[in-house]
């Protein structure tokens, strides 16, 4: 999402005041895209006509994915981090990027709720769906929350991130009948974790300060790139492998953090280009999509 239209955003979206505009916020509406946009491509490629494209169950996940899913996934983030996030700036009211996590009963509630309305999709979802599902929500809380707690483990922070890319498989396999091409999962598991490390390169000295161990407090900053960048090459290498125009749109990735070193462009402003330029990406994997549902 551009930074115009977040703004636009947050004049439509109720005051974190309220405990409606609270979970709204909380649910980081800029990331929207990143668990919902995957069920829009994972449609994309299974359907066979336009009809599919619009399936109840194909709009009910995108929906869930939309905004449900994400309040689950950063309520339970949030509430594992408030000691933590006392030390982060993205939380600092002047920025107002994220709020502060509230330990409120009703705010609890709805992030468990969130998580339970998942279960609504059980009597609909093949068999292999409910377990891509089930993973889903798995990783989702232990990325979190303890005994795994993955976000302070280096390796097992960025690997876990493939969280993000399982809507794709699981929309893709409730419309299609069975799972995507292996080749496929792996280059979108491969880019998510090259995306949630560079993500956390912004809070290298804020996880430090907190003692919090992450991949990219491991690594440092300069290697955290190389780190990414080679996420970035293996991904679009796999999926140049499903098909070279996949290997193309995945190649904009490690062009792009090659050009932020060289260029010296500050990572804190350089992260919230991201929504953006994934939005962009996932758009044109959309309308690949639909050239070759409709004239292949």
């Amino acid at each position: 999402m551009s930074a115009a239209l977040s703004d636009r955003l947050a004049t439509l979206l109720p005051s974190e005041e309220s405990r409606l505009g609270y979970l709204l916020w909380l649910s980081r509406p800029r990331f929207w895209l990143y668990l919902a946009g995957p069920v829009i491509i994972g449609v994309t490629y299974a359907a066979d006509s336009s009809a599919q494209l619009f399936a109840p169950v194909a709009v009910a996940l995108f929906a869930y994915f939309l905004v449900p899913a994400n309040v689950f996934l950063y309520g339970v983030n949030d509430a594992f981090d408030a000691d933590v996030d006392e030390y982060n700036p993205k939380k600092d009211d002047e920025e107002g990027k994220e709020v502060r996590f509230q330990r409120d009963p009703v705010v609890l509630a709805a992030i468990a709720l969130s998580g339970l309305a998942a279960l609504a999709f059980v009597p609909f979802l093949p068999t292999v769906a409910l377990v891509v599902f089930a993973a889903w929500a798995v990783l989702s809380v232990e990325y979190s929350a303890p005994p795994a707690r993955f976000k302070t483990t280096p390796l097992l922070d960025s690997l876990s991130n493939g969280l993000y890319i399982l809507p794709a498989v699981i929309a893709y396999t409730t419309i299609e009948g069975a799972l995507p091409p292996t080749l496929a999962v792996v280059g979108a598991w491969l880019w998510s974790m090259g995306m949630h490390t560079f993500s956390a390169i912004p809070d290298i000295e804020p996880d430090r300060e907190a003692g919090i161990r992450t991949t990219a407090t491991w690594l440092g900053q300069r290697r955290t790139y190389y780190y990414c960048g080679a996420c970035w090459v293996a991904a679009a290498a796999t999926f140049g492998l499903v098909h070279p125009v996949f290997g193309v749109l995945l190649g904009l990735y490690p062009v792009l953090i090659f050009g932020i070193t060289l260029a010296g462009v500050d990572v804190h402003r350089a992260y919230w280009w991201y929504p953006a330029i994934n939005t962009l990406v996932g758009m044109s994997f959309t309308l690949v999509g639909l050239w070759v549902m409709l004239h292949g």
